[in-house]
């Protein structure tokens, strides 16, 4: 499957925003960065998914609690309040995309050095066993 280059696109934003996120996490909560990285995070969301497959997957039945805690983190960012805002956004983010976890583990295991750090004893006793597939 090849991307066209609106979901190249994407994908670059996507990767800045969570640098961005990172480093607004690692400045202290620096609330303009924290702002920045939410913005770029989701416009780089909706280019990779598309608007209507990605306001699809936010308005889920199953998924409202992780969305308004999720857009609610971003507005107390907006607001001055980073630190709560991130908290609250995490904890929505691991609601939305917590049914991903598994697919990203699985993967991350099959890469070269990241697969052998997951393997080590005192690191795999932590993560669910490997699915044969």
């Amino acid at each position: 499957m090849w991307l066209s280059d609106t979901q190249k696109i994407g994908v670059g934003l996507t990767a800045f925003g969570v640098f961005f996120m990172l480093m607004g996490v690692m400045m202290f909560f620096d609330g303009g960065l924290l702002a920045i990285g939410n913005i770029l995070f989701l416009a780089g969301l909706t280019l990779v998914q598309g608007t209507q497959r990605t306001m699809y997957f936010f308005a889920k039945k199953q998924k409202i609690r992780g969305t308004i805690c999720f857009f609610g983190g971003i507005l107390l960012v907006f607001f001055k309040w980073p630190k709560i805002g991130v908290l609250l956004e995490l904890f929505g983010f691991i609601n939305l995309f917590g049914d991903f976890f598994p697919v990203i583990l699985g993967f991350l295991r099959r890469l070269p050095v990241i697969g052998n750090i997951l393997s080590a004893p005192g690191i795999s006793q932590f993560l669910p066993a490997p699915r044969d597939s």
